[in-house]
Formats: C-alpha cells, structure tokens, sequence
C-alpha cells in the first residue's frame, strides 16, 4: 500500500513538474538570442510586466513641473534607455524613461507612472522595433498601431503634446548584427513608419522623421551609426539629436497644441 501511494506521488510531482515546464518555456521563434533572451524574462514578464519598479524611486524624488519649465519625456527601449540625455541636450529639462527590450505593451503598463504624473509639456515615444521583433511575443502590426494610438490619447486627455518618433533602420554588416536584423524586417519597419506619420498628420501630433537621415542608399542604417546594427553608437545620437530638439520645438508651438 505505500508503495502504490509514494508512486502515485512520484507520478504527481513528475507530472507537476512537466506542466510547469511546458508554461514557463516560451515557444521557440525561430531565432536563438530572442529565445534566450526571452527565456531570461520569465520573472519579469510575471512579476513586473511593465517593469514599473525601474523608476519608481526616481519618479518620487521629481519636484513638480514648475510652470515655465518645457519638461520633455523620452520614452522608449534600450535606444532610449542608453542615451545620455544629459550629455546631448545639456541643461535642458529632458527625462529619460526607456528601459531596455520593453514593447509597446509594457510601455502602456508604466504610461501613468513614468509620464502622466511627471507632467511634462512633451511627449518623445521611440518604440516599436522590439515589438516587431517579438520580444514579447509574436505581435500584428494593428496591435502596435492600437498601442501608440492609446498612449496619444492619454497624453492628450492631460495635455502633453506628443512626438512619434520613427523606428530606426537596421543593418546587417557585422557579424553581430546579423540576429537583430532576421528580428527586424525592413519592410516592417517602413510600414510602422509609415503608419506613424499618417496617424501624426491625421492627429496634430509631430512626427520624427530619424530614419530618412540614418537610412543608406540600400534601404539599412549606415554602418557607421551602430555596431550591432540596431542600437545608435555616438554618431548616431549626435544626428539624432538635432532631429529630437526641432521636433520638441514643433511640439511646444501653438500651432501644434493638443485639439
């Protein structure tokens, strides 16, 4: 009798075991750094989806926007998250909240924590290549669209006007680049984009326009703006600059206002 009842418990915990495993194992992508990668965010993607304890802290410690004060949020992935904001627009009142691998989905998680309660005059969103890769699983091109769409309209509920920013380009010239760019289809990337802009034209919002500037004549992001093709090296944050400064100031003109 206890034989039968310690292997019916060996059963039980063997078979804990494999359902266990089978839900928290992503399916393969076809694409062996994004399974790694999303392997290594399983307790991210089940405790913190949003990752809302990144600035938490850093959001607390914020004096209110004083009344004369242009605060501007960029809000994005890692090619938000990297930047030195303090090093290419000093002196200005510009917060970065990007954070690393993060899709749309998740930047609409934080959206209330880590821009409406800051309450900045502008608006910068970079995002949409990490959906477009996957990041967080397989995701249409409608859904991304909807995710921008509702970010908008909850800035606009509070008055912070807002810059969609394009997604970059990517290229595949060195041998580290090679994954980023099987993630990211050009294509996908010009339709996103293109997207972007009807919806900013249609909305009074402002549309960046990074990739017509770090775009080569064969359609990928010059080499010499990305080491692994995907994430901007100085001479790309030194082009990308300029463009966030002329749009932030197209942003705050009247005639650019929230309707």
């Amino acid at each position: 009798m206890r034989l039968k009842r310690s292997s019916q418990l060996l059963w039980l915990m063997l078979l804990t075991v494999w359902v266990y495993s089978q839900q928290v194992t992503p399916p393969s992508t076809g694409h062996p750094g994004l399974d790694r990668y999303r392997a290594s965010r399983i307790a991210i993607y089940m405790d913190d989806f949003g990752q809302m304890a990144r600035y938490r802290e850093a959001n607390s410690q914020l004096k209110p926007t004083a009344a004369t004060e242009n605060r501007v949020v960029f809000f994005g992935d890692s090619i938000t998250d990297m930047w030195k904001l303090e090093e290419y627009f000093p002196g200005k009142p510009y917060i970065n909240r990007g954070i690393s691998g993060q899709t749309t989905p998740q930047m609409l998680v934080r959206f209330r924590q880590d821009v409406i309660d800051l309450q900045p005059k502008v608006l910068v969103i970079l995002a949409g290549t990490n959906d477009i890769a996957g990041n967080t699983g397989p995701m249409r091109r409608e859904d991304i669209e909807e995710n921008y769409a509702s970010m908008a309209e909850l800035a606009r509920v509070h008055n912070v006007r807002v810059v969609f920013a394009s997604v970059l380009p990517v290229h595949n010239y060195t041998p580290e680049s090679k994954e980023f760019f099987e993630q990211r289809h050009p294509h996908e990337i010009l339709e996103l984009n293109s997207w972007l802009e009807d919806y900013s034209a249609a909305n009074g919002l402002v549309y960046l326009d990074y990739f017509d500037r770090m775009v080569d004549d064969t359609g990928l992001l010059k080499r010499e703006l990305a080491d692994d093709g995907l994430h901007p090296n100085k001479a790309g944050y030194t082009i990308m600059a300029p463009l966030a400064v002329a749009a932030i100031e197209k942003a705050l003109s009247t005639s650019n206002a929230p309707k």
